[in-house]
């Protein structure tokens, strides 16, 4: 049976009076996953940076060119034409090696690589963000090489114990480990800007301006074609995102850089050096032995009680387990510097300060990195004595 005019028209206005917020509010939530280059822009806040941050490749050929204790070398050329620079301190010391690291353990010998017992001095790797935006490790990389050169931080602040630390240790710095996407990241720092600012400069947008996000961004690879807009700071000049490289057929220059003075040197310990929304967190490395998370476990404890100390904020240690997920862990950098060298490696997140999150200060990212760089120092002497 036909329903009554009346009714039918009260079930339509019903109907139309419902759709039109939910349409609303659909639309709003599409144009807020938008950005234009140039509404980016406009975000960016008018602001003075502290004079201790450094957010930009500019500059940092000249710092470098006037070392006075460290040494500093061009390790690789980006495909934008910049310089990745690995600066050192220590001598180099001379051990005895056969073989390479895979093959020393496929002969069930890992000292045919190299003799790391027989050093006296633990090797640290400090690789600096190859996600472009990720600056903070810039900074405190920079500041760590200031404080090797001088006992005191950009601030002007003594840092005595950290270098008398970093003295008994060789190190390895490599402070902007993808100069194409640094230069592209305008803002400098992401402190007090938004969620959506990070995901413009950090991973772009597709060519209809909007935002890639993750894990999108990391379906294509390289990011390159009619569908790319901006090229987010994940990437270097090439749409190349040094983190996730074909490891056994490089596609850019900035991971077999960082992976050749990983064998070349064979650390204890390498940490690549990133930044995220949340508190400061050291992950899980993936397809690496229990017993080197464990001992990522074991730092990254020492590491959050320093930070109690300091009255600053920290994630739980990870946990140690197989890689027996459902889904797969990927394969990345962080994996391939311990299969390249046998070194403890893991991936630190620093927080950038967005709103909304961890809303932390510069003078407190700054200390955050700083403080994480003292227990790793402080973690491999220990163990070496």
């Amino acid at each position: 049976m036909s329903q009554p005019l009346s009714r039918t028209l009260g079930i339509v206005v019903l109907v139309v009076l419902v759709t039109q917020p939910f349409q609303g509010s659909v639309r709003a939530a599409a144009e807020a996953d938008r950005m234009t280059y140039a509404q980016a822009k406009a975000r960016i806040p008018q602001r003075q940076l502290p004079d201790f941050w450094v957010g930009d490749v500019k500059g940092l050929a000249a710092r470098f060119e006037t070392l006075a204790r460290g040494t500093a070398r061009v390790a690789a050329i980006s495909p934008g034409g910049r310089a990745i620079h690995l600066i050192s301190y220590g001598e180099k010391e001379q051990v005895e090696g056969k073989a390479n690291f895979n093959s020393a353990i496929g002969g069930r010998l890992p000292s045919a690589y190299m003799d790391k017992g027989a050093r006296k001095k633990p090797v640290v790797f400090f690789v600096g963000p190859v996600h472009g935006h990720e600056v903070e490790a810039l900074t405190g990389l920079v500041n760590l090489i200031e404080i090797m050169e001088t006992g005191k931080d950009l601030r002007g602040r003594d840092q005595s114990h950290l270098r008398a630390l970093g003295s008994q240790c060789r190190l390895l710095i490599v402070p902007a480990g993808n100069p194409d996407g640094t230069a592209r990241f305008e803002p400098r720092s992401l402190q007090g800007m938004e969620q959506n600012d990070l995901r413009f400069w950090g991973q772009g947008t597709w060519s209809d301006d909007a935002l890639c996000g993750w894990p999108h961004v990391k379906r294509q690879h390289p990011l390159v074609g009619d569908n790319v807009g901006f090229l987010g700071c994940y990437f270097n000049d090439a749409g190349i995102n040094p983190m996730h490289d074909e490891f056994f057929a490089p596609m850019g220059p900035e991971a077999p850089a960082i992976l050749k003075i990983a064998r070349e040197e064979g650390p204890d310990l390498a940490v690549s050096l990133h930044s995220h929304e949340p508190s400061p967190a050291l992950l899980r490395p993936a397809y690496l032995p229990k017993a080197v998370q464990q001992d990522v476990r074991t730092l990254a404890e020492r590491y959050y009680a320093m930070l109690d100390q300091h009255n600053l904020p920290h994630n739980s240690p990870p946990q140690v387990r197989a890689e027996d997920q459902e889904m797969p862990s990927a394969f990345n950098l962080t994996s391939a510097l311990y299969h390249s060298s046998g070194a403890t490696s893991f991936t630190f997140e620093c927080p950038h300060g967005i709103k909304g999150n961890c809303e932390v200060t510069h003078e407190q990212i700054l200390d955050m990195q700083l403080i994480l760089y003292e227990a790793m120092l402080q973690h491999e002497l220990d163990k070496k004595r």
